[in-house]
């Protein structure tokens, strides 16, 4: 039989360290088309292996 724990302790209890948020920035015009160019790239590779395995 599966017991479900109660996780009301683990509220209580502090955490280990203080963790600093980060604030993610959006991405300028040529960082997208950057990842594009790698995301393209890795699916044509992708493609390519697939059909020569299959």
């Amino acid at each position: 039989m599966i017991i479900k724990l109660d996780t009301s302790v683990f509220r209580l209890a502090r955490q280990k360290a203080e963790t600093i948020t980060k604030v993610s920035e959006p991405l300028t015009r040529a960082q997208w088309i950057t990842a594009d160019r790698i995301v393209i790239a890795t699916m044509f590779i992708a493609t390519i292996a697939g059909a020569i395995l299959f």
